[in-house]
C-alpha cells in the first residue's frame, strides 16, 4: 500500500464524456488548436522509456487535459510472478503524470521472460478467478490505486471452463475489488465468435463496478471477426453501445483507434456519433 507522504499515482483531472487515444500522429494537432475533447487515454507502454519527444509532448497535453494510462504490459492471468520491475515503471510514470486511472487487460501475455504482444485468454475456472484476483491485488498494492481491467476479445474457447466470460469478469474484479473497463467491441467480437448473447454480458455488470467504455473497430474475416482497431465503429456495436449506456448509465466513453491511424478529425467524428448517442439516453450533456 502507499506509504505515509507517497505521491498519489492517479486521480488528477475529472474524467467525463466522450475521450479518444492519444496517438503520436495527432500531437501537433492537438497542441496547435487545442480541440473540445474532454480527456485523452494514453498507452502506458509507449512512454516507459528515459525521457524521449513523446514525453515531452505527453507533457504538454496533459497540461491542457485530463488522461487516463491504458497498458497491456501486465499480464496479469501470467504464471509467473508480477514483473516489478514493470511496474515501478507504470508507478513512476503515473506519480509524474498524475493520471485519472490505470488500465490493463484481463488477459496473460507473457510466459519464460518472452512477451507475445498480444491478449491472450485464460479458461474460465474457479481457480483461475483467485489467481487472476490475487495478482490484481498485488499489482494495486505495488501501485497504491485501483486498477481499471478490461474485457478482451477471444477467437478460441477452452474446455475446462467452468462459467461464461461475463461471470468470469465479474467474480475476477469483486475478490480483487477493482473496476472494469468495459470495451463494447470486444463484447461484439466474442459474442460473434462464440455464438453466445451480447446483451446477457451487458446485463451481468454490476454498474458500480464499471468504470468506463471503449468503442472501436473490428475487420470480418468470414469465418470470425478480428479486432484490429483499425476502422471506425461499426453499427451493431453502436446498437450494443446503446443498449450499455441504458443499461450501465453514462460512464466515460473511449474512441480506441491503434492501426492505419486516420486524421484526428475522423476520430472527432466518431466521438460526434457516440456523444450524440451519450446524450440522447441520458437527456444531459456529454
Amino acid at each position: 500500500m502507499l506509504h505515509t507522504g507517497e505521491k498519489q499515482v492517479s486521480g488528477g483531472g475529472s474524467i467525463r464524456g466522450i475521450g479518444i487515444g492519444l496517438r503520436s500522429q495527432h500531437y501537433r494537432e492537438i497542441l496547435e488548436n487545442l480541440p473540445s475533447v474532454p480527456w485523452f487515454e494514453v498507452l502506458t507502454d509507449n512512454y516507459l522509456g528515459e525521457g524521449g519527444q513523446p514525453l515531452v509532448y505527453l507533457e504538454r497535453v496533459r497540461a491542457e487535459y485530463p488522461v487516463t494510462f491504458h497498458g497491456v504490459g501486465m499480464s496479469l492471468g501470467s504464471c509467473e510472478p508480477l514483473n516489478l520491475d514493470y511496474l515501478g515503471k507504470v508507478k513512476a510514470f503515473a506519480q509524474r503524470i498524475q493520471p485519472a486511472w490505470i488500465s490493463d487487460h484481463l488477459c496473460w501475455s507473457a510466459s519464460g521472460g518472452h512477451y507475445s504482444h498480444d491478449l491472450l485468454p485464460l479458461p474460465y475456472t474457479k481457480e483461475a478467478i483467485r489467481h487472476m484476483a490475487t495478482r490484481i491485488a498485488q499489482a494495486q498494492d505495488v501501485l497504491g490505486c485501483r486498477l481499471v481491467v478490461e474485457n478482451v476479445s477471444s477467437y478460441v474457447s477452452f474446455a475446462d471452463s467452468e462459467m461464461s466470460e461475463w461471470e468470469f469478469l465479474v467474480a475476477v474484479v469483486e475478490q480483487a475489488d477493482c473496476d472494469i473497463l468495459l470495451d463494447i467491441n470486444n463484447i461484439y467480437v466474442s459474442a460473434c465468435n462464440h455464438g453466445f448473447d451480447a446483451e446477457h454480458y451487458l446485463n451481468a455488470i454490476p454498474k458500480q463496478r464499471d468504470r468506463a467504455m471503449h468503442l472501436a473497430g473490428y475487420e470480418d474475416q468470414g469465418t470470425h471477426l478480428l479486432d484490429t482497431h483499425g476502422l471506425p465503429v461499426h453499427e451493431p456495436v453502436w446498437r450494443l453501445y446503446e443498449k450499455a449506456l441504458r443499461r450501465l448509465d453514462q460512464v466515460p466513453t473511449l474512441i480506441e483507434w491503434d492501426t492505419d491511424i486516420p486524421p484526428f478529425h475522423c476520430l472527432l467524428q466518431e466521438a460526434d456519433k457516440a456523444r450524440y448517442m451519450f446524450e440522447k439516453t441520458s437527456g444531459l450533456p456529454a
